[in-house]
């Protein structure tokens, strides 16, 4: 028997632990101000290394957020992951009564880059150092790229469909449209999301071989995109998690509908491809247009991926012309992760978050540590621009190739 409506996903919970803010108002407040929280690397170990500038989540305490039992097999970027679901599943109005009743009705997504390298690190120092008596099971499990799922889902008791997108940094948009297809299928909820902790020594050192990372010891400096002056990215740890479910279960629950995820598409361009990257991005932007019903002139606001390379931002400028016409020179740009780094696959869920509070707020934030843009585009800097946002665009490419795009609609926009 056919549904009587076809199933939409609707963004119902965020939960954010990110450079700039361990809540979401934190975070929201941050943003749209166009605060530039990056600074020098002050993490252990890392203080001989050429890369200064990061985005670190400062004054985050694991042990005020998760339980002793799981803070001892877990690596930073899963208690992240377990932070943010929870404030995401409170913000969603979801407590561990409304889904102990059907466990098998709620499944977690995530995407990761990297995995537990600060874990990874610390059990090799302890083999290294005192003998393979002194590594501790948890080295088996706790970097492992699927561990924040896993954890997430049994610290919580969920057992429905539950996955790891291991990718770059476009794989953060594609893990949630994995949460929003599971819906459109028949799961109740998914807590969908990405977190990122590649800031320690170990981890530093694996990202020095890319060349589009930034080196500039100024923090104002280092990651300035679609400027004369970009000289690559700065890393950053943090990232977000949401509550994705059916739009007509939220309606039941009495449950704010804050935004859908209408549409998206991927394709893939090849490592360090910026030039190639311009095909492969617009036609991602026309994919996800295509499957959201969205026209071009609809967008109300893009979330650049923004990668600070010249040749990638001038690729990334010409794709958002090449898909969305005429009205790619006039739509609001932003890139508020000039101000906070790039998390990797947490980076476009962060700005998927940002874009759902944007449209919530009718502001598009500032992109922060630039002014002179040579580009054609509408970049907003300075101050955020009040505007009536329905639709946003939210753009990823990863450094191995791959393009993401995703489109939301506006939960008052998408009500009916």
């Amino acid at each position: 028997m056919s549904e009587p409506y076809p199933r939409r996903a609707a963004v119902t919970g965020i939960g954010v632990v990110a450079p700039n803010g361990t809540t979401v108002e934190a975070f929201w407040k941050s943003t749209q101000e166009g605060m530039s929280v990056l600074d020098r690397v002050s993490r252990e170990g890392c203080e001989h290394l050429p890369l200064r500038v990061a985005g670190e989540v400062r004054g985050f305490e694991p042990a005020c957020a998760v339980e002793e039992r799981f803070l001892v097999q877990t690596d930073r970027f899963t208690h992240f992951a377990m932070a943010a679901a929870d404030l995401a599943l409170e913000n969603a109005r979801l407590g561990q009564a409304d889904t102990d009743d059907a466990p098998f009705s709620v499944g977690v997504v995530t995407a990761a880059g990297s995995g537990g390298g600060e874990f990874g690190q610390r059990e090799l120092q302890q083999l290294w150092g005192k003998g393979s008596r002194f590594v501790g099971p948890y080295q088996s499990i706790a970097w492992f790229y699927a561990a924040s799922t896993g954890q997430v889902s049994i610290r919580r008791g969920f057992k429905g469909p539950c996955s790891v997108v291991a990718a770059d940094e476009a794989g953060g948009l594609d893990a949630l449209a994995h949460a929003a297809r599971a819906v459109r299928r028949g799961t109740e909820v998914m807590v969908a999301g990405s977190t990122e902790a590649p800031l320690a020594p170990y981890s530093m050192v694996c990202q020095l071989g890319y060349e589009e990372l930034s080196t500039v010891d100024d923090p104002a400096h280092a990651y300035r995109p679609f400027t004369d002056q970009a000289c690559g990215f700065v890393p950053a740890e943090g990232g977000a998690m949401l509550v994705v479910e059916e739009v007509a279960s939220a309606w039941e629950r009495g449950v704010p509908v804050r935004a859908t995820l209408a549409g998206h598409a991927a394709t893939f361009t090849g490592a360090s491809r910026w030039a190639a990257s311009r095909e492969g991005l617009a036609e991602a932007i026309r994919g996800a247009l295509d499957e959201a019903g969205c026209a071009p002139e609809e967008v109300d606001v893009v979330f650049a991926d923004a990668l600070g390379v010249p040749a990638a931002d001038r690729a990334e400028a010409l794709a958002i012309a090449d898909a969305l016409g005429a009205h790619g020179r006039r739509v609001p740009v932003t890139a508020p992760k000039a101000g906070t780094g790039r998390g990797y696959c947490a980076a476009p869920v962060l700005d998927t978050a940002a874009a759902v509070l944007a449209m919530e707020h009718g502001l598009v934030p500032p992109t922060p540590n630039v002014f002179d843009i040579c580009h054609d585009l509408d970049l907003v800097t300075g101050r955020a621009r009040a505007a009536e946002l329905r639709t946003a665009l939210v753009l990823s490419r990863g450094l191995m190739g791959s393009n993401s795009a995703l489109v939301l609609r506006h939960g008052a926009a998408d009500a009916s």
